[in-house]
Protein backbone atom coordinates (compact mmCIF):
# COMPACT_ATOMS: atom_id res chain seq x y z
CA UNK A 1 0.00 0.00 0.00
CA UNK A 2 2.96 2.31 0.85
CA UNK A 3 4.20 2.04 -2.53
CA UNK A 4 1.28 2.58 -4.03
CA UNK A 5 1.12 5.96 -2.47
CA UNK A 6 4.88 6.84 -3.24
CA UNK A 7 4.19 5.71 -7.26
CA UNK A 8 0.94 8.29 -6.75
CA UNK A 9 2.93 10.97 -5.52
CA UNK A 10 5.72 10.66 -7.26
CA UNK A 11 2.96 10.68 -10.71
CA UNK A 12 1.74 13.83 -9.42
CA UNK A 13 4.56 15.59 -8.83
CA UNK A 14 5.72 14.47 -12.20
CA UNK A 15 3.07 16.08 -13.39
CA UNK A 16 3.05 19.04 -11.67
CA UNK A 17 6.69 19.97 -13.18
CA UNK A 18 5.45 18.90 -16.21
CA UNK A 19 2.80 21.44 -15.74
CA UNK A 20 5.17 23.87 -14.86
CA UNK A 21 7.29 23.58 -18.82
CA UNK A 22 3.55 23.81 -20.41
CA UNK A 23 3.11 27.02 -18.30
CA UNK A 24 6.54 28.15 -19.55
CA UNK A 25 7.31 26.72 -23.05
CA UNK A 26 4.11 24.95 -24.09
CA UNK A 27 3.79 21.44 -25.67
CA UNK A 28 7.88 21.40 -26.32
CA UNK A 29 8.52 22.89 -22.97
CA UNK A 30 6.59 20.39 -21.28
CA UNK A 31 8.51 17.52 -23.21
CA UNK A 32 11.33 18.75 -22.11
CA UNK A 33 10.02 18.78 -17.89
CA UNK A 34 8.53 15.36 -18.77
CA UNK A 35 12.44 14.20 -20.05
CA UNK A 36 13.52 15.79 -17.08
CA UNK A 37 11.38 14.86 -14.25
CA UNK A 38 12.11 10.83 -15.39
CA UNK A 39 15.85 11.39 -14.81
CA UNK A 40 14.87 13.09 -11.46
CA UNK A 41 13.04 10.23 -10.58
CA UNK A 42 15.49 7.76 -11.43
CA UNK A 43 17.83 10.16 -9.88
CA UNK A 44 16.04 10.35 -6.93
CA UNK A 45 15.27 7.13 -5.73
CA UNK A 46 18.78 6.25 -6.16
CA UNK A 47 20.55 9.49 -4.55
CA UNK A 48 17.86 11.96 -2.82
CA UNK A 49 19.30 10.24 0.99
CA UNK A 50 22.85 11.25 0.07
CA UNK A 51 22.10 15.16 -1.72
CA UNK A 52 19.31 15.46 1.39
CA UNK A 53 22.22 14.45 3.83
CA UNK A 54 24.56 16.70 1.70
CA UNK A 55 22.21 19.45 2.29
CA UNK A 56 22.64 19.54 5.66
CA UNK A 57 26.52 18.93 6.07
CA UNK A 58 25.67 15.64 7.41
CA UNK A 59 28.74 13.35 8.39
CA UNK A 60 28.49 9.67 8.84
CA UNK A 61 29.68 8.50 12.83
CA UNK A 62 30.16 5.00 14.15
CA UNK A 63 30.35 3.44 17.25
CA UNK A 64 34.11 5.01 18.00
CA UNK A 65 33.63 8.17 17.35
CA UNK A 66 29.59 8.23 18.77
CA UNK A 67 29.63 5.60 20.82
CA UNK A 68 26.35 6.61 23.21
CA UNK A 69 24.26 8.14 19.82
CA UNK A 70 25.37 5.07 17.85
CA UNK A 71 24.34 2.85 21.01
CA UNK A 72 21.06 3.86 21.12
CA UNK A 73 20.06 3.64 17.43
CA UNK A 74 21.73 0.32 17.65
CA UNK A 75 19.34 -0.75 20.33
CA UNK A 76 16.27 0.88 19.59
CA UNK A 77 16.55 -0.93 15.62
CA UNK A 78 16.90 -4.33 17.22
CA UNK A 79 13.89 -3.60 19.33
CA UNK A 80 11.99 -2.45 16.02
CA UNK A 81 13.28 -5.42 14.34
CA UNK A 82 15.03 -3.21 11.81
CA UNK A 83 18.49 -3.11 9.71
CA UNK A 84 20.91 -1.34 11.53
CA UNK A 85 20.71 2.23 9.45
CA UNK A 86 23.49 4.66 8.96
CA UNK A 87 24.20 7.47 11.88
CA UNK A 88 24.61 10.87 11.10
CA UNK A 89 25.59 14.03 13.19
CA UNK A 90 24.41 17.54 11.71
CA UNK A 91 26.26 20.42 13.25
CA UNK A 92 23.69 22.88 14.00
CA UNK A 93 22.67 24.05 17.76
CA UNK A 94 19.15 23.85 16.39
CA UNK A 95 17.75 20.27 18.26
CA UNK A 96 16.59 18.09 15.16
CA UNK A 97 16.33 15.01 13.46
CA UNK A 98 14.82 13.18 10.55
CA UNK A 99 15.03 10.05 8.53
CA UNK A 100 16.00 9.47 4.79
CA UNK A 101 17.08 6.62 3.06
CA UNK A 102 14.53 4.40 -0.41
CA UNK A 103 14.26 1.27 1.89
CA UNK A 104 14.61 -0.17 5.73
CA UNK A 105 18.10 -1.81 4.13
CA UNK A 106 19.50 1.68 2.68
CA UNK A 107 18.22 3.85 5.74
CA UNK A 108 19.59 6.91 7.21
CA UNK A 109 19.23 8.56 10.72
CA UNK A 110 20.05 12.04 11.26
CA UNK A 111 19.99 14.47 14.47
CA UNK A 112 21.99 17.82 15.14
CA UNK A 113 24.37 18.48 17.71
CA UNK A 114 21.87 20.61 19.35
CA UNK A 115 19.50 17.15 19.56
CA UNK A 116 22.27 16.11 21.54
CA UNK A 117 23.43 18.61 23.98
CA UNK A 118 19.82 19.57 24.48
CA UNK A 119 17.97 16.56 25.53
CA UNK A 120 18.12 13.84 27.94
CA UNK A 121 19.38 10.28 27.00
CA UNK A 122 15.93 9.28 27.22
CA UNK A 123 14.36 12.05 24.86
CA UNK A 124 16.61 10.94 22.43
CA UNK A 125 15.60 7.89 22.59
CA UNK A 126 12.12 9.00 22.14
CA UNK A 127 13.22 11.06 19.14
CA UNK A 128 15.57 8.36 17.17
CA UNK A 129 12.81 5.88 17.48
CA UNK A 130 10.50 8.02 16.21
CA UNK A 131 12.91 8.66 12.83
CA UNK A 132 13.02 4.61 13.04
CA UNK A 133 9.18 4.18 12.60
CA UNK A 134 9.67 6.69 9.60
CA UNK A 135 11.53 3.84 8.35
CA UNK A 136 9.99 1.17 9.59
CA UNK A 137 6.38 3.22 7.87
CA UNK A 138 8.64 3.39 4.65
CA UNK A 139 7.60 7.18 4.61
CA UNK A 140 11.45 7.76 3.75
CA UNK A 141 11.66 7.28 0.38
CA UNK A 142 8.12 9.72 -0.23
CA UNK A 143 9.56 12.41 1.81
CA UNK A 144 12.94 12.45 0.61
CA UNK A 145 12.02 12.39 -3.21
CA UNK A 146 9.17 15.02 -2.41
CA UNK A 147 11.86 17.57 -1.03
CA UNK A 148 13.88 16.90 -4.42
CA UNK A 149 11.20 17.45 -6.72
CA UNK A 150 9.21 20.20 -4.57
CA UNK A 151 12.60 21.69 -4.61
CA UNK A 152 12.77 21.31 -8.19
CA UNK A 153 9.21 22.73 -8.96
CA UNK A 154 10.03 25.86 -7.25
CA UNK A 155 13.63 26.76 -8.98
CA UNK A 156 11.31 26.01 -11.87
CA UNK A 157 8.58 28.43 -11.18
CA UNK A 158 11.45 30.97 -9.91
CA UNK A 159 13.28 30.97 -13.47
CA UNK A 160 10.14 31.53 -15.34
CA UNK A 161 10.25 35.19 -15.12
CA UNK A 162 13.55 35.21 -16.84
CA UNK A 163 12.98 32.15 -19.62
CA UNK A 164 8.68 32.43 -19.98
CA UNK A 165 8.44 36.08 -21.22
CA UNK A 166 9.56 35.78 -24.57
CA UNK A 167 7.74 35.46 -27.78
CA UNK A 168 9.24 33.23 -29.48
CA UNK A 169 8.35 30.33 -27.61
CA UNK A 170 4.82 28.40 -27.35
CA UNK A 171 3.66 29.54 -24.55
CA UNK A 172 -0.04 29.49 -24.61
CA UNK A 173 -1.14 31.93 -21.77
CA UNK A 174 1.65 34.77 -22.25
CA UNK A 175 2.74 36.21 -19.26
CA UNK A 176 -0.20 35.06 -17.15
CA UNK A 177 1.52 31.59 -17.50
CA UNK A 178 4.44 32.63 -16.10
CA UNK A 179 2.89 34.10 -13.48
CA UNK A 180 1.49 30.93 -12.92
CA UNK A 181 4.06 29.13 -12.97
CA UNK A 182 6.46 31.70 -10.72
CA UNK A 183 3.57 31.19 -7.64
CA UNK A 184 1.34 29.02 -7.96
CA UNK A 185 3.32 25.61 -8.48
CA UNK A 186 6.07 26.02 -5.74
CA UNK A 187 2.78 26.76 -3.98
CA UNK A 188 0.97 23.46 -4.95
CA UNK A 189 4.35 21.63 -4.34
CA UNK A 190 4.42 23.18 -0.63
CA UNK A 191 0.90 21.80 -0.28
CA UNK A 192 1.88 18.35 -1.21
CA UNK A 193 4.85 18.65 1.02
CA UNK A 194 2.47 19.48 4.07
CA UNK A 195 -0.16 16.83 3.47
CA UNK A 196 2.58 14.23 3.40
CA UNK A 197 4.61 15.53 6.34
CA UNK A 198 0.95 16.08 8.61
CA UNK A 199 -0.59 12.87 7.82
CA UNK A 200 2.65 11.01 8.72
CA UNK A 201 3.49 12.24 11.88
CA UNK A 202 1.42 11.27 14.08
CA UNK A 203 1.39 7.57 13.26
CA UNK A 204 5.08 8.06 13.51
CA UNK A 205 4.69 9.41 16.90
CA UNK A 206 2.92 6.26 18.24
CA UNK A 207 5.19 3.71 16.48
CA UNK A 208 8.24 5.79 18.04
CA UNK A 209 6.81 5.15 21.59
CA UNK A 210 6.00 1.78 21.19
CA UNK A 211 9.96 0.95 19.87
CA UNK A 212 10.71 3.35 23.08
CA UNK A 213 8.91 1.70 25.61
CA UNK A 214 8.02 5.20 26.79
CA UNK A 215 5.34 7.68 25.13
CA UNK A 216 6.43 10.43 27.68
CA UNK A 217 10.25 10.12 26.31
CA UNK A 218 9.14 11.90 23.61
CA UNK A 219 6.55 14.19 24.32
CA UNK A 220 9.00 15.46 26.44
CA UNK A 221 11.62 15.79 23.38
CA UNK A 222 8.75 17.62 21.59
CA UNK A 223 8.15 19.88 23.73
CA UNK A 224 12.04 20.94 24.60
CA UNK A 225 12.64 20.87 20.24
CA UNK A 226 9.84 22.88 19.49
CA UNK A 227 10.61 25.81 21.90
CA UNK A 228 14.20 25.72 20.66
CA UNK A 229 13.11 25.59 17.15
CA UNK A 230 11.70 28.96 17.03
CA UNK A 231 14.19 30.75 18.33
CA UNK A 232 17.74 29.10 16.76
CA UNK A 233 18.30 29.52 13.39
CA UNK A 234 19.00 26.36 11.44
CA UNK A 235 20.99 27.52 8.74
CA UNK A 236 21.33 24.30 6.44
CA UNK A 237 17.40 24.24 6.28
CA UNK A 238 16.96 28.29 5.82
CA UNK A 239 18.35 27.70 2.57
CA UNK A 240 16.89 24.41 1.19
CA UNK A 241 13.38 24.82 2.85
CA UNK A 242 11.90 21.98 0.60
CA UNK A 243 13.28 19.60 3.25
CA UNK A 244 11.42 21.49 6.14
CA UNK A 245 8.79 18.61 5.92
CA UNK A 246 11.32 15.99 6.46
CA UNK A 247 12.14 17.30 10.40
CA UNK A 248 10.57 16.03 12.97
CA UNK A 249 10.15 19.77 14.02
CA UNK A 250 9.15 22.46 11.15
CA UNK A 251 13.54 23.67 10.87
CA UNK A 252 11.91 26.90 9.26
CA UNK A 253 9.84 28.82 12.05
CA UNK A 254 7.89 28.41 15.50
CA UNK A 255 4.63 27.75 13.40
CA UNK A 256 1.81 26.72 16.10
CA UNK A 257 -1.28 26.41 14.94
CA UNK A 258 -2.53 23.12 13.38
CA UNK A 259 -3.86 24.67 10.10
CA UNK A 260 -3.43 24.12 6.59
CA UNK A 261 -0.25 26.00 5.94
CA UNK A 262 2.51 23.97 8.73
CA UNK A 263 4.43 21.71 7.21
CA UNK A 264 3.82 19.75 10.57
CA UNK A 265 1.25 19.27 13.08
CA UNK A 266 0.51 21.70 16.01
CA UNK A 267 3.01 20.35 18.75
CA UNK A 268 0.57 20.64 21.43
CA UNK A 269 -1.74 18.40 19.58
CA UNK A 270 0.98 15.77 19.38
CA UNK A 271 2.26 15.61 22.64
CA UNK A 272 -1.44 15.07 23.97
CA UNK A 273 -1.60 12.28 21.79
CA UNK A 274 1.30 10.55 23.25
CA UNK A 275 0.14 11.40 27.10
CA UNK A 276 -2.93 9.45 26.10
CA UNK A 277 -1.07 6.82 24.82
CA UNK A 278 1.08 6.84 28.04
CA UNK A 279 -2.50 6.88 30.07
CA UNK A 280 -3.34 3.64 28.37
CA UNK A 281 -0.25 1.90 28.83
CA UNK A 282 -0.72 3.03 32.61
CA UNK A 283 -4.81 2.05 32.97
CA UNK A 284 -5.55 -0.83 35.32
CA UNK A 285 -6.78 -4.21 33.24
CA UNK A 286 -10.31 -5.53 33.47
CA UNK A 287 -11.01 -7.47 36.25
CA UNK A 288 -10.95 -10.98 35.64
CA UNK A 289 -14.55 -12.60 36.26
CA UNK A 290 -15.28 -13.78 39.74
CA UNK A 291 -15.42 -17.50 40.42
CA UNK A 292 -18.20 -18.82 42.32
CA UNK A 293 -17.85 -18.81 46.14
CA UNK A 294 -14.81 -16.85 46.03
CA UNK A 295 -13.82 -13.12 46.36
CA UNK A 296 -14.13 -10.93 43.50
CA UNK A 297 -10.44 -10.61 42.35
CA UNK A 298 -8.74 -7.11 42.23
CA UNK A 299 -7.66 -5.66 39.01
CA UNK A 300 -4.81 -6.02 38.06
CA UNK A 301 -2.19 -3.53 36.89
CA UNK A 302 -1.06 -3.52 33.36
CA UNK A 303 2.49 -3.54 32.66
CA UNK A 304 3.70 -0.53 32.72
CA UNK A 305 5.99 1.17 29.88
CA UNK A 306 9.61 0.62 30.15
CA UNK A 307 11.58 3.42 32.53
CA UNK A 308 14.97 4.25 32.42
CA UNK A 309 17.58 2.18 32.86
CA UNK A 310 15.10 -0.98 31.72
CA UNK A 311 14.73 -0.36 28.45
CA UNK A 312 17.91 -1.56 26.89
CA UNK A 313 18.89 2.06 26.44
CA UNK A 314 23.12 2.35 26.81
CA UNK A 315 23.60 3.96 29.55
CA UNK A 316 27.25 5.00 29.16
CA UNK A 317 28.93 7.84 29.08
CA UNK A 318 28.47 11.47 30.06
CA UNK A 319 24.45 12.45 30.42
CA UNK A 320 22.60 14.78 28.51
CA UNK A 321 20.46 17.72 28.72
CA UNK A 322 22.31 19.62 31.54
CA UNK A 323 23.00 22.79 31.12
CA UNK A 324 26.20 22.53 32.67
CA UNK A 325 27.83 20.32 30.37
CA UNK A 326 27.93 19.91 26.75
CA UNK A 327 26.95 16.55 25.79
CA UNK A 328 29.04 13.85 23.86
CA UNK A 329 30.50 16.00 21.41
CA UNK A 330 32.55 17.96 23.90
Amino acid sequence: MNMMKTAMLIAFMTALFMGVGYLIGGTGGMMIAFVIALAMNAFSYWNSDKMVLRMHNAVEVDRKNAPEYYGIVEALAGRAGLPMPKVYLIESDQPNAFATGRNPENAAVAATTGLLHRLSREEVAGVMAHELAHVQNRDTLTMTVTATLAGAISMLGNFAFFFGGSRDNNNPFGFIGVLVAMIVAPFAAMIVQMAISRTREYSADRRGAEICGNPEWLASALKKIAIAAGRTVNVAAERNPATAHMFIINPLNGERADSLFSTHPDTENRIRALMAMAAEMDAPAAPPVPQPKAEPARPAQAEKPARSGSSGIPKTGPKWGRGDDKGPWG
